[in-house]
């Protein structure tokens, strides 16, 4: 049987011809060192979510530098880290460099489907074991056109799913006296297309349960006008406003919304309101919008590699960097533990495949909760718990209650829905 040739042994080959005198010397390193590439945003309008990223890399590669035993013999684990400036395009090239250039045994990514869907693209297009977090798994999965029957063979995803944050938003907004109508603020790009989609996203659900849609359509990313969309929602009479925006984004619409008399009394936000510099830029205007939490320092999980629960992951983060912990936090370090466990499981770390088999068949506690790609919903997708939370300040530093846990009880609330106050 002839094997397929790949982008990546091309890239191999030409490295090898062009060099072929020293290969003896890079075949060494190359089977004492294991490379893993992290994609990334740390450039852009998704920064927010990157602000962890030193820290966490700190902390692996603090624990790492003596080296990671696998199937008994001690590698050094090098750690190469490429920025996608906030770009899907971008994103797509940087991954074909680990992969190509920087031969990474193993390739990670997070924050969002701009980010997690491109480089999976391209790493089960060269055959690389990929591992990513930090995008609701149907945006994931079926915006890279999966087959819930076959799935994927090289990419492996763990996150929370679109039927979790709409249990979250409507238990969130179950709980106030409004009037049920809800007006959407959903983007042209891959989670507004799957949180706005008429069979997979919200529109059913909020149907089911009796709430009124209002969605005027999907617009364009750091847009500086939401006229038309405020225009609609004050006509329709909306009192919840959904959607899932960056944060520049939220913060012109919120500022458009109070220019123009637009005072609604449930705000729930993905994206831009996950995070408590958001907060903190928006003031008192801030106190009271709500989001889904899917980590907190109030979370009832430990991390397997260091043994730090979550508050002490939270509390560990803010000692040293002087910034409030974010969500990012835990997930970043959750990508790091799942890959690092997998590496210890590995047969033979000079064979892709055989990372790939210890990935699948991941069973690990981490600080996000248990991820196990053996448990779907689609194949090689593990799911992780969600629960809503809403914002207030506590001297002047935002902290985020949670509010709503019907679905994960053991994630214990902290606090009641409030309506905004205007």
């Amino acid at each position: 049987m002839t094997k397929k040739i790949t982008r990546r042994d091309f890239g191999r080959a030409a490295v090898a011809m062009a060099g072929l005198a020293a290969l003896p010397t890079r075949a060494l390193a190359a089977g004492d060192t294991i490379k893993i590439g992290f994609v990334t945003p740390q450039t852009g309008p998704l920064a927010v979510f990157a602000e962890s990223d030193a820290f966490v890399l700190d902390q692996f590669r603090t624990a790492l530098a003596d080296g990671l035993e696998i199937a008994g013999k001690t590698y050094n684990i090098e750690i190469i880290v490429k920025d996608s400036q906030s770009s899907s395009n971008r994103a797509s090239s940087v991954a074909q460099e680990l992969i190509l250039d920087d031969e990474v045994h193993l390739i990670l990514a997070t924050s969002t489907p701009d980010t997690t869907n491109p480089v999976a693209d391209q790493a089960e297009l060269n055959e690389v074991p990929c591992i990513t977090n930090d995008t609701p798994w149907q945006p994931h999965f079926f915006g890279r056109q999966g087959d819930p029957e076959k799935g994927f063979d090289w990419t492996f995803h763990f996150f929370w799913g679109l039927e979790d944050v709409i249990s979250s938003y409507t238990g969130i907004w179950n709980q106030a006296e409004t009037n049920k109508v809800v007006g959407a603020l959903w983007p042209n790009d891959p989670d507004g297309n799957g949180w706005g989609h008429e069979k997979l996203g919200f529109p059913p659900v909020l149907a089911a349960q009796g709430y009124t849609l209002v969605d005027p359509g999907r617009y364009q990313v750091l847009t500086d006008d939401f006229s038309a969309q405020i225009s609609a929602f004050k006509a329709a009479g909306v009192e919840i406003v959904t959607g899932v925006v960056p944060p520049p984004d939220f913060a012109t619409f919120w500022l458009q919304a109070a220019q123009q008399d637009f005072h609604p009394k449930v705000v729930t936000f993905g994206k831009a309101l996950e995070f408590p510099q958001v907060i903190s830029s928006l003031g008192a205007r801030g106190v009271d919008l709500s989001t889904e939490v899917w980590w907190s320092p109030a979370h009832p999980f430990a991390s397997g590699f260091t043994g730090q629960t979550s508050a002490e992951l939270a509390a560990a983060y803010e000692a040293a960097t002087g910034n409030p912990w974010t969500m990012p936090l835990g997930f970043k370090h959750s990508l790091f533990e799942v890959a690092i466990d997998a590496l210890r499981r590995t047969e033979d770390p000079s064979d892709p495949a055989s990372i790939r088999d210890a990935i699948a068949a991941t069973d690990y506690a981490s600080i996000v909760g248990p991820v196990n790609f053996q448990t779907g919903p689609v194949p090689n997708v593990s799911k992780t718990p969600l629960v809503g939370g809403q914002w207030r300040l506590e001297d002047g530093k935002p902290i985020i209650d949670i509010v709503e846990n019907r679905d994960h009880p053991s994630i214990a609330k902290t606090g009641n829905v409030r309506l905004i106050r205007n």
